[in-house]
């Protein structure tokens, strides 16, 4: 197994820039972590009858909290991400695992602190290479699993279709005496998630949608090298 792991992923050389770390199929993979703020019902946003009133769904801005491991290949522009997502502030008024309301509790909600996991099939579209280091963009086909959204999930956590468009800018790039720093990256994300969203005439916790729920959110999206720290 050892040999096997050696074969795929190479070990960080400190001494090595990126481009002259050995790989075969799998190279050396980077561990970020990246704040996000996200946008959600960017687009399109659906009505919803509540109680005999129609209402629009408003946009939110959600926080998140992104570990994730990036894994270059051999193939020319094509790369793999693992994401594990960590929403801390959420909030919903009944638990979802106990049915318990927050009322019963005495809290005004019940502090909903999920996980979400990604994997994501990169495409670079364009590279630091050809923009003097500072700009990079790739699109991204994502498995998502994360929370059942209608009435028709038969789990917890469902699959769900995303498609992303994400643009990374090297704002520190200049910096000479701060390796770290240089890689830094300040990003916008727009996403689209395919499936896995109410459609018009679900009920969602006694709401039905009049139109089918957006697909569209935009994230910016703040990246922090945790693992290699070279340059």
């Amino acid at each position: 197994m050892a040999s096997l792991a050696g074969l795929l992923v190479a070990p960080p050389a400190g001494a090595q820039t990126e481009q002259d770390r050995p790989c075969t199929i799998l190279c050396a993979p980077e561990l970020k972590l990246e704040p996000t703020f996200t946008i959600e019902h960017l687009a399109g946003r659906p009505r919803l009858n509540v109680d005999g009133a129609v209402e629009r769904v408003p946009r939110e801005t959600t926080f998140e909290l992104i570990l994730a491991l990036d894994v270059p290949t051999e193939i020319p522009r094509i790369g793999l991400t693992f994401e594990a997502i960590l929403v801390p502030f959420g909030e919903r008024p009944v638990h979802p695992f106990t049915g318990v309301a927050a009322s019963e509790l005495r809290r005004s909600s019940i502090r909903d602190n999920g996980i979400e996991i990604e994997s994501e099939l990169n495409v670079e579209l364009i590279d630091t290479d050809q923009t003097a280091g500072w700009v990079s963009s790739h699109v991204d086909l994502v498995d998502k699993l994360s929370p059942g959204e209608t009435p028709r999930a038969g789990s917890v956590y469902t699959h769900k279709l995303n498609f992303e468009w994400d643009t990374a800018f090297r704002v520190f790039h200049r910096l000479q005496h701060a390796p770290w720093l240089r890689r830094v990256e300040v990003e916008l994300s727009l996403d689209y998630l395919a499936t896995g969203l109410p459609k018009a005439g679900d009920v969602i916790g006694g709401e039905q949608y009049l139109d089918k729920a957006s697909p569209w959110s935009l994230s910016f999206v703040f990246v922090f090298p945790l693992a290699p720290l070279g340059p």
